[in-house]
């Protein structure tokens, strides 16, 4: 398998994160939390976003790093996740903590977060 995070992996619709907000569940791995939706059938990709609150981590540069961390630990872990059975999943990646973590700790987290998904998914 593909350590990639393609275009075709990416959250990108509008609608999507809507419903993904509204009718989603969430699991959480502190700093982190993920919501997530079943897809329908014809989506052959789990597709994931990440999301840093600009009232905790005030500067861009800041926020931008964080960012690159989480898609990366995802990218190297996702390969647990997508091995499980059932649909695929829209998953929404939000950072809780107020201060940069290091890339060690969000590596952490994320492992700990994709377990809880892939309960998740078993359970759908």
């Amino acid at each position: 398998m593909k350590q990639t995070l393609g275009k075709a992996e990416k959250l990108k619709s509008r609608k999507l994160i809507a419903e993904l907000f509204s009718a989603g569940k969430s699991v959480k791995a502190y700093p982190l939390v993920a919501v997530y939706l079943p897809l329908a059938e014809a989506e052959k990709n789990t597709l994931m976003g990440v999301s840093v609150a600009k009232k905790r981590i005030k500067k861009a540069v800041n926020r931008n790093l964080v960012k690159r961390r989480l898609r990366e630990a995802f990218r190297l872990q996702k390969a647990a996740l997508l091995e499980e059975d059932g649909p695929e999943l829209a998953v929404m990646i939000i950072y809780l903590k107020g201060e940069i973590a290091p890339y060690s700790e969000v590596e952490k987290s994320m492992k700990k977060l994709l377990v809880k998904l892939q309960e998740a998914k078993k359970a759908i």
